[in-house]
């Protein structure tokens, strides 16, 4: 419902839609609620069968005027349908005698010709001209409101639900490189299993990184936290370019949280920013392997650098992260 919301917040969408409905609703009325009627029209642009019966009624006005000059304007007034209607009449001609049949048509001048069939077909230029632009219209509305539905359904439903086959989204690789990733078995080594374990890993592009996690005993108590954030970035600009990331430890029955940072190796050897770094906590170099140990009163933790990368840029060499696999093992001392 958020992703339509947000597409009826585009004037492009919404424009569209307005059009198909406008064309919807005025199509309705042009030919249901409110249909043209024609009005005045001249006899050319008759239909076949009142062409005849205007023809007829020209027949039977000269008989009562023999007006030769009027029944050849009414004659004429036909236009190019005017031989063809004739030829018709005389060929069918009901109630008129054929007297008058034959004197209109000598007052008009009328010479039948091979051309001239008293059964004319309904080509497109007998046709009525609505019928000739409904013909080509109709189609051209049907077919642009189909493909405008089309679009609609695409954007509006289907896309919605078609999920994409990747993602490549710094969380998803975060989440992929955990799951790649073993934690250590200690207890292969003759070590005590630690109390948790945990496995935190950072993508460059995450710019809210912080994770953290609650230790816990074996019997559900609650003993404490650990977890792993930014601490320093370099350059300008996003994503953020993080060149140090602080460690931490909380025991509950400690009343300081212990830190330490994992530095870059350009980060380290700058003595400006190790310097600044050194308050918050002991530099350590981030080197693939490395471990880092933080004790409090009564927990202690080992943060192993699993994985790691640098990122490549218009930055000193070694700067910044491009990605770092960080586990992170408890004890109770």
């Amino acid at each position: 419902m958020n992703s339509i919301n947000d597409k009826l917040k585009n004037p492009l969408v919404v424009g569209l839609i307005g059009l198909a409905i406008g064309l919807i609703v005025g199509i309705l009325f042009a030919w249901l609620i409110w249909p043209v009627e024609w009005a005045n029209s001249r006899p050319e642009h008759l239909s076949p069968d009142w062409q005849e019966e205007y023809t007829r009624m020209a027949i039977e006005a000269y008989g009562h005027t023999n007006d030769s000059q009027k029944a050849q304007e009414r004659y004429n007034a036909l236009e190019e349908h005017s031989e063809e209607t004739l030829a018709l009449v005389i060929t069918n001609p009901e109630s008129l005698s054929t007297d008058l049949i034959d004197s209109f048509s000598v007052a008009v001048s009328y010479t039948p010709s091979e051309e001239s069939s008293p059964y004319p077909e309904a080509t497109e230029e007998t046709k009525s001209p609505v019928a000739n632009i409904l013909t080509i219209i109709i189609p051209i509305v049907c077919v642009l409101l189909l493909v405008f539905i089309a679009v609609v359904l695409y954007f509006f439903v289907f896309k919605g639900r078609i999920k994409p086959t990747s993602e490549t989204t710094p969380a998803v690789e975060v989440e992929t490189a955990k799951q790649q990733k073993e934690y250590t078995d200690f207890s292969s080594t003759g070590a005590e299993p630690p109390l948790a374990q945990f496995m935190a890993s950072y993508k460059f592009g995450d710019d809210l990184f912080d994770d953290s996690f609650s230790i816990d005993s074996a019997s559900g108590e609650f003993l404490g936290e650990c977890g792993i954030g930014i601490s320093e970035i370099i350059g300008v600009g996003d994503p953020k370019k993080v060149t140090a990331f602080e460690v931490w430890l909380f025991d509950k029955n400690d009343i300081q949280t212990v830190t330490k940072v994992i530095m870059s190796s350009h980060a380290f050897h700058d003595n400006t920013i190790h310097q600044r770094l050194v308050a918050k906590g002991e530099p350590i170099l981030a080197e693939p392997g490395c471990e880092v140990v933080l004790e409090t009163q009564t927990l202690q933790l080992v943060a192993k650098v699993v994985d790691m990368s640098y990122g490549e840029g218009a930055m000193p060499d070694q700067s910044f992260f491009d990605q770092l696999l960080l586990e992170l093992a408890v004890w109770s001392k």
